[in-house]
């Protein structure tokens, strides 16, 4: 019995799924944020999800409690949700936004692969955020990549050569590669100086270079707006502490370096390899 649960089952010419999870590859909810986004601006509608049962540890994600009226309470319970959407001058897509599973991680990869066979997806693109030595002062960077040269070739992305513990997005990708099912990632990196505060800078970045993948425009005033709010707080909480400053001048020196040098997106993934085997 599959965990997969389908409503509708949208008429969709081979899309691209995004995916993103809450949790241990989202940093600054950037990658999350960044998905939700997407659906809200795209009309998506939901069409399939994914029973938690199966995958979680409801002792350590508890569900929630929610009065709808003096009579009726209602509990939400962790989700993983597909929706589908057609955007001007885009392939159809697939939007996948969850939380990491606790269990049974191969099985919930199958049930995203059951999701990408059905609708005959050419893609599974999957985000994330990490923690990075990166000023908030300078532009958020995005680096992409994959396990197929065939992908990295047609997207220009990084061949991935990380070795160590992963997450979700690492298990999905390879059995994605089990299943003969073309897979890349995108990942924005966050000041780890500002580790618990929500990045839109980080989700800005994901959704530009999601919308130069998909040769579609969309107009980002309003996380435009978000970006410049987080600019300032995040200045201001700098500026109240010496030793802050003068680390936060070093990253901006070392950005500038590196800019220069055409340096920076080699600096990434060393950055994410190091993150991931730290967490």
């Amino acid at each position: 019995m599959t965990a997969l649960e389908w409503g509708t089952r949208p008429e969709l010419n081979q899309p691209i799924i995004v995916a993103a999870f809450e949790g241990w590859n989202d940093a600054g909810d950037a990658a999350s944020r960044a998905v939700r986004y997407l659906i809200e601006r795209w009309g998506a509608q939901r069409f399939a999800s994914v029973d938690p049962e199966e995958f979680y540890d409801f002792t350590s994600l508890r569900p929630t409690v929610r009065i709808v009226s003096d009579e009726c309470r209602e509990l939400d319970w962790p989700e993983n949700v597909f929706w589908h959407a057609s955007p001007e001058g885009s392939p159809d897509i697939i939007l996948l936004l969850g939380t990491e599973p606790h269990l049974k991680w191969r099985t919930f990869c199958a049930t995203v692969i059951e999701v990408a066979q059905q609708t005959q997806s050419r893609l599974v693109l999957t985000l994330g955020a990490l923690l990075a030595d990166v000023p908030h002062s300078r532009p958020t960077s995005v680096f992409g990549t994959a396990y197929d040269p065939t992908v990295i070739d047609a997207l220009n992305l990084e061949s991935s050569r990380y070795e160590g513990p992963t997450g979700i997005v690492g298990v999905l990708h390879h059995e994605c590669a089990q299943a003969g099912i073309h897979s890349a990632s995108f990942w924005s990196a966050v000041p780890s100086y500002v580790a618990s505060v929500p990045s839109p800078k980080a989700q800005q970045a994901l959704v530009h270079r999601i919308c130069e993948l998909l040769g579609t425009e969309l107009d980002l005033a309003d996380l435009g707006d978000a970006v410049n709010a987080y600019d300032e707080q995040i200045g201001n909480l700098v500026a109240e502490d010496q030793d802050t400053i003068t680390y936060v001048r070093h990253l901006e020196e070392a950005h500038d370096r590196d800019e220069a040098a055409n340096g920076s997106v080699d600096d990434l993934v060393d950055e994410l390899e190091r993150f991931l085997r730290e967490q």
